[in-house]
C-alpha cells in the first residue's frame, strides 16, 4: 500500500477525534528551523466529515488491540486497515507544511502491539521532528492510556499539547462498553502530565530558555449520546476534570452510530448535536461566567434544555434574583444576565465609577439589550422584568429566537452567545 492510500484511510479513521481550536502555544520562527507557532496562530475550522482544517490530523495506525463498542476502529470491525511507518508520517507532515498545506499535526493511533509499543512510535515522530527536522510548527498529540512514564514525559518535551480521552462519562457506562479500559488507566497520565508540567513551571518563569512541558496544556473527550449518563454526570466529571487535573479543553462528540451491528449502543440516525452544542455553552459558563455546575444542572433538572441556551434557561428558573441593578450589582451577578458577557460586565464595572449606565452606554458595550432588559433595572429602563411574568411566558417568547440559532447540521454554536 502506498502512502496516498494509507493516507486515505487514516485521516479518515482520524475524524472522530476533536481537536483543539487555537494552539496555545508560543514558538517563533529562526533561520535553522521550520515554521513557528502562536497562542493564537491556528484557528481551526470543522469540514462536513469531521476533518479540522490547517492541522494534518491522522491516525498513525487504525490497527487496535481493543474492542471498544463505540469506536469504528475496534479489533473486530472488518474495515480497511493501514500502518504509517514513523519515516512516513514525517515525510508527509514536512512536505505538506512547505506546500502550505497544513499547520500543524493532531497524531493520534490504536494500540498496537501494547501501549508502550504504539507510544514509543508516537514519541519517535514527534522527535523526529523536532530534532532531525527541526519542525517548529504546532503538534497535537495522543497520549497512550497504560504507556509508560517515560515515554510520555519524552513526548511531552516535544508536543505543544496532549490529550487523554476519557470518551464515556462514567466507569460504569465505560466498563459495559469497553471492558479492556477503565477510569484509572485514563487519570494516571492525565495526573502525571499535570505533575510533569508543573515541574518545569519554575525554571521558565525565570528564562524564557528554559525547556518547556507540553506549553499549550492537555485536552480530553466526551463521547454524548452512546450511554444514558446525564448532562449532570458529563458536566461534573468535566468541572473535576479542570479543577483537579487542570486541563485546558474538554470536547464533546455527539456520539455516531458506526457500529450498527452492537446491541450495546443505541441505534440513532444522527448525531445528538443539539445536546452537543448546549454542552458547550454550559462549559464556557462554568470556564467564563464563574458558574458553578449546580447552577447550570442538579438532581431536578439533571439534563440541559435543548431549546434554550443554559444561561438563559438558568435565568428563567430563578426570577427571584432577578432584576439585577446595573449601579449596584457585582461582577458575579451581572455574568448571570442574559444578554451581558465577561466582556461587557467588566465594561459595566469601569464606567459606573464615572457616573450613571445608560442603556444607550449598555449597548455600546456590546450588551444584547433584546435579552438583557428582562432581567436589569437602570434610570431609563422601563417595562415589565422577569419577576413580573410568568417564567413559561417567557420561554415561549424567546424560544423561536433560540431555536433559529441551533441547526441540527451545526458543529459548534458561536461559544461566547451569552
Amino acid at each position: 500500500m502506498d502512502k496516498f492510500e494509507k493516507l486515505k484511510i487514516l485521516a479518515s479513521a482520524a475524524k472522530y477525534d476533536v481537536s483543539c481550536a487555537t494552539s496555545g502555544s508560543t514558538r517563533t520562527g529562526n533561520s535553522s528551523g521550520l515554521g513557528s507557532s502562536l497562542a493564537a496562530g491556528i484557528c481551526h475550522s470543522f469540514a462536513d466529515d469531521g476533518r479540522c482544517i490547517s492541522l494534518l490530523k491522522v491516525l498513525m495506525t487504525n490497527h487496535c488491540i481493543y474492542d471498544c463498542a463505540y469506536c469504528a476502529n475496534r479489533r473486530n470491525n472488518d474495515i480497511p486497515r493501514a500502518a504509517f511507518t514513523t519515516e512516513e508520517l514525517v515525510d508527509i507532515t514536512i512536505n505538506f507544511y512547505r506546500r502550505n498545506y497544513i499547520e500543524g499535526l493532531f497524531l493520534s493511533s490504536g494500540v498496537m502491539k501494547n501501549p508502550d509499543y504504539t507510544m514509543g512510535r508516537l514519541t519517535k515522530v514527534v522527535r523526529d521532528l523536532r530534532e532531525v527536522h527541526r519542525f517548529n510548527g504546532y503538534i497535537h498529540l495522543k497520549a497512550i492510556p497504560g504507556a509508560d512514564n517515560a515515554l510520555i514525559r519524552e513526548a511531552g518535551m516535544y508536543a505543544d499539547r496532549m490529550s487523554v480521552n476519557i470518551e464515556i462519562p462514567s466507569e460504569k457506562s465505560l466498563q459495559y462498553l469497553a471492558p479492556e479500559k477503565d477510569f484509572g488507566s485514563v487519570l494516571k497520565p492525565m495526573n502525571f502530565i499535570k505533575e510533569t508540567k508543573a515541574e518545569y513551571l519554575p525554571a521558565k518563569r525565570q528564562t524564557r530558555k528554559a525547556p518547556e512541558f507540553v506549553p499549550a496544556g492537555q485536552s480530553t473527550q466526551l463521547i454524548i449520546g452512546a450511554t444514558p449518563d446525564t448532562d449532570n454526570q458529563v458536566l461534573r466529571l468535566a468541572n473535576s476534570l479542570y479543577n483537579e487535573n487542570q486541563l485546558k479543553r474538554v470536547y464533546y462528540s455527539g456520539y455516531i452510530h458506526t457500529n450498527t451491528s452492537d446491541s450495546r449502543l443505541p441505534a440513532i440516525a444522527t448525531p445528538p448535536l443539539k445536546r452537543e452544542n448546549r454542552l458547550y455553552q454550559a462549559d464556557w459558563l462554568m470556564r467564563f461566567y464563574e458558574f458553578n455546575v449546580e447552577e447550570i444542572v442538579d438532581n431536578a433538572h439533571p439534563d440541559l434544555d435543548l431549546e434554550l441556551d443554559p444561561k438563559l434557561a438558568y435565568a428563567l428558573r430563578h426570577p427571584e434574583i432577578f432584576p439585577v441593578d446595573i449601579q449596584k450589582a457585582d461582577l458575579h451577578m451581572l455574568l448571570r444576565v442574559p444578554g451581558i458577557g465577561p466582556k461587557s460586565a467588566r465594561l459595566i464595572l469601569s464606567a459606573r465609577r464615572y457616573g450613571h449606565v445608560s442603556s444607550y452606554l449598555l449597548k455600546k458595550m456590546g450588551v444584547v439589550m433584546k435579552r438583557a432588559q428582562f432581567f436589569i433595572t437602570c434610570r431609563e429602563l422601563q417595562g415589565k422584568k422577569v419577576s413580573d411574568m410568568n417564567p413559561e411566558h417567557m420561554r415561549m417568547m424567546f424560544l423561536d429566537k433560540s431555536a433559529r440559532k441551533i441547526t441540527p447540521d451545526a458543529v459548534q454554536l458561536k461559544l461566547f452567545q451569552r
